[in-house]
Order: C-alpha cells, then sequence, then structure tokens
C-alpha cells in the first residue's frame, strides 16, 4: 500500500511534514491528477466514517494554508482540496475501527500545531513590519540625498514571508485573498525602475531642463532634501548614503554647471573703487563712455597743419624768426586762412577751416621764401583723429564680467571715471578636518602632514579671492557645526569628512542645520565624493573636498572654481581643448581629470598636452608639475585624441592680475 509523500501510513501527520508550495495556477492539477489515496477490500461501519470525515478537514484545512500563502484563488484550491478530501473519506471508511483513535489525535494534534504556528507567523509578522518599515524610513531618506524620492512620498513596506506551510491567514479563514506584493528592499527598487516598471528615465542619466541663471540652483535631481539628525548619525544610513553617492553621483560636466548656475544665481556684492584699487577686480556694471573720444579734432602726428592747397605760407610767431606751433593741451586757436601753413605737435587741438597734417619727413620748407612744400600727395582729413572717433559720450565700452587690466583702467581714465563700479572679491572660508593631520615636523605613529592647508588658502587666492586663514577643527562635530553656523563668508569649503566613515561628520551635521543639498558626489575620479550645499536660504554655499590632496584639487575645479567665478560676476568661460599625446586608461563609468604639461611639437610646432605620472587620488608629485588637467571621457582616450583642458590657475596668470581666473 502507498501513501502520499510526507505522510504516515497510519494516516497521522508527521511531524516533520509541512506542505511544499502549492502548484503553479498556470500548472495546478485537477482532482482527478491528484495523488491517489491507499485502496482497501474492506468497508467500514457508517458510524467510523465522521472521525474519518474529520481527518480529512484537517487535511483540507492545511491545504487551505497552502492557497492562501501562495496567493492562488480560494476557489480553484476548493476544487484540488475536494479532491483530496474524497480521496481521503474513502480511505477512512476503508480503514474502520482501529483508525479512529488514530484519526482523531491526529486531527487535534494537527490543530494544535496550526495554532502554535500561526501565532508564531503573527508575532514574527508583526516584528519583521515594524523592523522593515524602520529600514525603508531610512532607505527612503537616504534616496532622498540623490533624488530618488520625497522623504514624505509614501513607500509600500514588505510583507515578510511566512514559515513553510501557513499563510498569513489562519487555517480557518480560507484562501481568498488575492496574492501579496513583496517590493523589494534594495536601493535600485525605485518608482519607475524597478522590474515590472515602466521606462521613466534615470533622472540622473536624463536629467530634465534645467532652471535658467535666475532660478533657485537645487539640482535637476531635485536633491535639495537632507537626512533627519536622527538618520544621519544611523550607521546603517551611511552605508546607504555611501552607496547611494557612489551609483547615483552627479555626471561631471553636469556638475560643473550646477555648481556655475548656483554661483550665477546669487545676488553679488559690490563695491565702487578707485582706478588705483580696481586692477584685478570685475565689472559690476557696464563701462559707458562718459564723453566723446577724442572730445575735440586732434593731430595724430608732428608735422605741419595746413588749410586749402599748396605750397603754404609759414606763420610766424610774435618773436621775430620764430615760427607759430600749436602744443598739445592748449586752447583753441585762430581759424587757419587758406594757404597757410602752422607747425603743431601731436595731440594738439586742430584749428578751424584746417585741410590736413602733414608730417614732418613729408615736408619741406624754404626759409628765404618762407614757404611749405609738400613732398607727397596731401589728402585732406590726413593725420586728423576728428571728434568721437573711438565712441560717442553714451556708448557701452565694455560689458559687465570685464576683468579690469591695465588696459581697461586706462580706456576708463580716458572715458572721464575717477572710480569703478566692482563685483566684491567672494570671501571663502576654509575648514580643515581631521585628528590625524600634523601642520609641523615628520610624520609619525599614524599622523601625516596636513598638505591641503597650506595648499587652499594660496590657490584659492589665485583664483582671485580673498581667503581667511585656514581653521583646523580636527573631528570635533560640534566645532564643525559652530563655524558653518557663524560664518559670514560666502563660500565656506571643507577638507576631508565627505564619505560616510565614522568621523566623517559633514553630512551630519548639514543634516542639523538644515543645509540645502545641491550635488551629492560627482562622477569623477579622484574625488568622487565631493558635494556642494548652500547652508542657508540665502546664506553661504559649502563645497566638501575630499580628503586625498589630488582629489580636493579636482573638487576645487569641478565646483569651487566655476561656483567662484559666478560669485565674482564672471561669465563661462569656454572650454578648450588640445591633442593629447600618449595614451590615457579611462574610469568604466566615471569621468578621470589627469594632470598634464602642454608641449609644442619640435618638428611640426603644434600644440599638445603630456599626461603625468603620480597621478594618484593621494598624489601630489604629478600636479606640481603639471599646468591642466585633461579631462578624460570613461572609457580612456587614445593618443591623437583631443581632449578638454582646465587651466590651473597660476598658469596663465600675471602678476598684476592677482590670479582672478585669468
Amino acid at each position: 500500500m502507498t501513501t502520499p509523500a510526507g505522510r504516515k501510513a497510519d494516516g497521522g501527520a508527521a511531524d516533520d511534514w509541512h506542505p511544499g508550495p502549492s502548484p503553479d495556477p498556470g500548472n495546478r492539477r485537477s482532482g482527478a491528477d491528484q495523488p491517489a489515496a491507499p485502496a482497501s477490500g474492506e468497508t467500514g461501519a457508517a458510524a467510523k466514517v465522521p472521525a474519518a470525515a474529520r481527518a480529512t478537514a484537517a487535511d483540507q484545512d492545511r491545504v487551505a494554508a497552502d492557497a492562501g500563502r501562495a496567493g492562488v484563488a480560494g476557489e480553484a484550491q476548493a476544487v484540488s482540496g475536494a479532491g483530496v478530501a474524497g480521496a481521503a473519506s474513502a480511505a477512512g471508511q476503508a480503514r474502520a475501527e482501529d483508525e479512529v483513535p488514530n484519526a482523531g489525535g491526529a486531527c487535534a494534534a494537527a490543530e494544535a500545531r496550526a495554532a502554535e504556528q500561526v501565532c508564531a507567523a503573527a508575532e514574527a509578522c508583526a516584528a519583521e513590519r515594524a523592523r522593515a518599515a524602520e529600514e525603508d524610513r531610512a532607505v527612503d531618506q537616504a534616496l532622498a540625498l540623490v533624488g530618488r524620492r520625497s522623504p514624505r512620498e509614501p513607500r509600500s513596506v514588505a510583507q515578510p514571508q511566512p514559515r513553510a506551510g501557513f499563510s498569513e491567514q489562519s487555517p480557518r479563514q480560507g484562501s481568498g485573498s488575492g496574492p501579496r506584493q513583496s517590493p523589494d528592499h534594495s536601493l535600485d527598487h525605485v518608482p519607475g525602475q524597478g522590474p515590472g516598471q515602466g521606462s521613466d528615465p534615470d533622472p540622473v542619466q536624463s536629467p530634465g531642463p534645467g532652471p535658467g541663471p535666475s532660478d533657485h540652483p537645487v539640482s535637476d535631481h531635485g536633491a535639495g532634501h537632507y537626512l533627519t539628525p536622527e538618520s544621519a548619525r544611523d550607521p546603517r544610513v551611511r552605508d546607504r548614503r555611501a552607496d547611494v553617492q557612489r551609483r547615483h553621483a552627479t555626471a561631471w560636466g553636469e556638475a560643473r554647471a550646477l555648481a556655475a548656475r548656483a554661483g550665477r544665481s546669487a545676488s553679488p556684492r559690490t563695491v565702487r573703487l578707485t582706478l588705483d584699487r580696481a586692477i584685478g577686480r570685475v565689472l559690476a556694471e557696464p563701462l559707458a563712455a562718459l564723453a566723446d573720444l577724442p572730445s575735440f579734432d586732434t593731430s595724430a602726428m608732428d608735422g605741419w597743419v595746413v588749410a586749402g592747397p599748396g605750397p603754404w605760407t609759414l606763420r610766424r610767431g610774435e618773436d621775430a624768426g620764430q615760427g607759430l606751433c600749436i602744443l598739445a593741451g592748449h586752447s583753441a586757436t585762430a581759424p587757419l586762412p587758406d594757404g597757410d601753413a602752422v607747425r603743431i605737435a601731436t595731440g594738439a587741438r586742430i584749428p578751424a577751416n584746417a585741410t590736413a597734417v602733414i608730417r614732418s619727413e613729408h615736408a619741406h620748407t624754404d626759409q628765404a621764401k618762407g614757404l611749405l612744400y609738400a613732398q607727397r600727395q596731401v589728402v585732406p582729413g590726413q593725420d586728423i583723429r576728428p571728434r568721437g572717433q573711438e565712441c560717442r559720450s553714451g556708448d557701452q565700452l565694455l560689458p559687465a564680467g570685464t576683468v579690469v587690466t591695465p588696459a581697461v583702467l586706462g580706456l576708463s581714465a580716458a572715458a572721464g571715471y575717477d572710480e569703478l563700479l566692482t563685483v566684491a572679491r567672494p570671501r571663502v572660508d576654509v575648514l580643515v578636518l581631521g585628528d590625524e593631520l600634523l601642520t609641523t615636523g615628520l610624520p609619525h605613529d599614524g599622523l601625516i602632514r596636513d598638505a591641503l592647508g597650506p595648499m587652499i588658502g594660496p590657490w584659492l587666492r589665485a583664483m582671485g579671492v580673498e581667503v581667511s586663514a585656514p581653521r583646523r577643527l580636527g573631528d570635533d562635530r560640534e566645532a564643525l557645526r559652530h563655524a558653518l553656523t557663524t560664518s559670514d563668508a560666502d563660500l565656506v569649503i571643507t577638507t576631508g569628512g565627505t564619505a560616510a566613515g565614522p568621523v566623517d561628520h559633514v553630512h551630519p551635521v548639514l543634516a542639523e542645520i538644515g543645509a540645502e543639498l545641491v550635488v551629492d558626489g560627482v562622477a569623477v575620479r579622484p574625488g568622487h565624493p565631493m558635494l556642494l550645499t548652500r547652508l542657508t536660504s540665502g546664506g553661504p554655499y559649502l563645497v566638501g573636498l575630499p580628503g586625498n590632496p589630488l582629489a580636493a584639487i579636482s573638487g576645487l575645479l569641478t565646483l569651487a572654481e566655476p561656483l567662484l567665478r559666478g560669485l565674482a560676476g564672471q561669465p563661462v568661460e569656454d572650454p578648450y581643448r588640445v591633442v593629447l599625446r600618449d595614451e590615457v586608461h579611462g574610469h568604466p563609468h566615471d569621468t578621470r581629470l589627469v594632470p598634464v604639461v602642454h608641449r609644442v611639437g619640435a618638428g611640426s610646432g603644434s600644440e599638445h598636452v603630456v599626461p603625468l605620472h603620480y597621478n594618484g587620488p593621494a598624489m601630489l608629485r604629478g600636479i606640481a608639475a603639471a599646468d591642466g588637467l585633461a579631462v578624460v571621457p570613461p572609457g580612456g582616450v587614445r593618443s591623437g585624441t583631443e581632449v578638454e583642458i582646465l587651466d590651473l590657475p597660476w598658469a596663465s596668470a600675471t602678476p598684476w592680475t592677482e590670479g582672478c581666473f585669468t
């Protein structure tokens, strides 16, 4: 006699028996296809049938439980249960008197175990729901860092899987409920992105139209929300935040554009300076001419001013034997009669009725006859600068945003200016973080020299900004919070602490003070964990630089430099490209910034750049010999490829500019 798999031959429930998952609805057996019950030639008494029926009822309950757990419709499972019930009933009738006690005991034991397991499953379900809800809140807040979901947007909670053989319903409740959804808790499962969702574009890969220059400088990713202070301190959230940063970092070009847009959106501070103090500043308004240039007809050369055709009679001065001469800076003379000539100096005012100026070297005088002869043809108006030749009063000479060079100072003075309205230089506070940093001496006992403190200030001054002395805060969370909330600078720069380590306090402190996130992580190597935030509405910005030196330089050129250009009122520079001499390997997904030096080919004379060694994130040897950084796209470039170049601020600076991005 055969028995159904997992069942004892005596008809009782085996202790180790747990029904497997229900068959797939599309491949479910009919009642006739279910395993057959054991057959017997004996006919049981009618009085024994109710006991057997109770045993089959336990079977039906367990089958119903399977249907609830697997989410199969109750009606379909009832058919299968009826088939099992009929087969078990026939077995009960065939096995009469000695089966009754066993069936009754098995029924009671099964019901008891079912009740215990249902209670245990309910308790586990409640605990799992609570844990899942807490974890989902943390996940949502972490996802809000990159704008995947607002923290206030509801999220479904995954349902815990019940123990094998039991659904979340009581065995007595039937299986009429539909299938339950179990959303994936991974960070990849977001609306429009998970399996089975629509094909909504990834906002990181396909950003929408960005705001204009006057719009709010929040990333198109919607990264203007931050973690709550409580969740920011949770190590699990730190890990998730780091994972989100890595996988959803802003593209390098987009990060620079966001930083530039943020700088342009800020209300600029202006200051009026005398010409001798305005060098290297930026015009806050267009430079308009206050007078005609030149303001009267002037002589362009030393020579003779003549009227009418020649030869011309030399006019004499009051002193005997001395010729008359018109000098610069003198008031207007009497009109010049036709046929006369008078000596004139460069810049002197042209008398009325004059025809032209003849250069001294192009004329010959006959002192005996008192006549002037031209050695070349005389064209009316030659060597005369007419009034307003360069500009008329009110003409715009230079636009706002022009750097005040020595030539701009000269033009301003010529146009009548004593002072210029300029954009105030951005003020920057530098906060150096890390307990492991030494300011003097050799590295020892796990301590290292601070390379960023001595470097950041001069680097920023070369960009044309005012920089306070670096403040060394170590890994003091409260000191960082106080420094950020009391700064009156236009930009605060921190070094280190931007990742998710146990003493990386930048993100938690920014969450506490309600900072507005613009960029959190950039797809660039080195410098991936850089960030840009606005500390308060209308308040200063913060650029968080990684702690590794070359990674920090990457952050300076990616976020700080375009932001400061905007704050200084300067327009965005057009990128320029140069041929790269050697092949450079790239990152599979991120942009690379590689130190290079410009060279000119000996034979062709064409300019190219040579990549330098020692370009790891913690290295400065390569950048110290470089005059620029090559922007290497993901995947790398071959020799001879043109790449974008970021100039270092001192590479093209001249002494009078004091940096100022030139």
